[in-house]
C-alpha cells in the first residue's frame, strides 16, 4: 500500500470509530458494504478493505463472508479484554440478580479520578454508588463516575432500572482501557455493603474506559470475599 492509500486508510478507521463512539453505528449494526464506503469516501475498494481490517483487529468490527461487517456488540481489543456485565455474570452462576443505587448525584471530580480519567479536577460528573446482589447476597461494591460528555444522556438515565455497568458496555464502545487489580482490606463502606468485617481482604479493580470523547467512566469495583477471577487464554 502506497503512503498515500495508507493515510486514507487510517482517515476512514478514525471516521468509522467515530461513528461507532457517536453511535451512528450501533453495536450490532451491519454497516455498508466496501463498494459504498468506497464510493462516499473516494477510494479503492482495497484501501478501504485495509481500514476495515485494521479496526476488526482492534476488536470494533466483526466481518465474515457473506454476513457483511458489523459493529461488535462487545468490542474486545487483541488482547481479548472484555468488559462483562454484572448481571450475565450472576445469572450464569445460577443466582438471581438485583441491584441497589445507593447513591447517584452530579459531583465535583476528585483528584485521583480526575488523574484517572484525564479530565479537570472538580468537573461536575455523575457518581454513582451500587451494590450487585446474587440471590438477595453482595457480589460486588460499585462506586462509579461517568462522563457525560462521552456518553451522552447518562444524566437521563434511571439507573435503578437498568445498572450503570450494562448500559455503558451496551452503548458506548470503548477504544482503550486502563485497568488495575489490588487487594485492600476493607473499609467501614465496603464491610457495611458488602456485609462483612472491616478489614477483611478483597478484591479490588479499578477501570477506565475512553472513546474518541475521552474517559467514558472510572469504576473501583469491590468484589465479595473470597471471589475469584479466572482467565483463559
Amino acid at each position: 500500500m502506497t503512503e498515500r492509500s495508507s493515510s486514507k486508510a487510517q482517515a476512514i478507521t478514525s471516521e468509522v470509530r467515530r461513528r461507532i463512539a457517536d453511535r451512528e453505528w450501533r453495536q450490532g449494526d451491519r454497516i455498508p458494504d466496501e463498494a459504498e464506503l468506497a464510493v462516499e469516501f473516494g477510494v479503492a475498494r482495497a484501501t478501504v478493505n485495509k481500514a476495515l481490517q485494521l479496526l476488526a483487529e482492534e476488536g470494533l468490527l466483526d466481518r465474515k463472508r457473506r454476513a457483511g461487517t458489523h459493529v461488535t456488540l462487545n468490542p474486545a481489543h487483541k488482547a481479548t479484554l472484555t468488559i462483562p456485565i454484572v448481571r450475565e455474570q450472576i445469572e450464569q452462576a445460577g443466582m438471581e440478580y438485583s441491584h441497589r443505587v445507593i447513591a447517584q448525584k452530579l459531583s465535583p471530580l476528585p483528584a485521583d479520578a480526575s488523574t484517572r480519567m484525564a479530565l479537570p479536577e472538580a468537573a461536575l460528573l455523575i457518581h454513582l454508588r451500587t451494590v450487585h446482589y446474587g440471590d438477595g447476597k453482595p457480589f460486588q461494591v460499585e462506586d462509579r463516575w461517568i462522563n457525560p460528555q462521552a456518553a451522552p444522556g447518562a444524566e437521563a438515565i434511571d439507573f435503578q432500572r437498568i445498572n450503570a455497568n450494562e448500559w455503558l458496555v451496551r452503548n458506548f464502545p470503548w477504544l482503550r482501557a486502563d485497568m488495575a487489580f489490588s487487594a485492600e482490606n476493607a473499609n467501614a463502606r465496603d464491610a457495611r455493603l458488602l456485609e462483612t468485617r472491616q478489614g477483611t481482604a478483597l478484591l479490588i479493580l479499578q477501570r477506565t474506559t475512553f472513546n474518541d470523547l475521552g474517559a467514558i467512566t472510572s469504576a473501583r469495583l469491590a468484589f465479595h470475599p473470597g471471589y475469584q477471577m479466572f482467565a483463559t487464554s
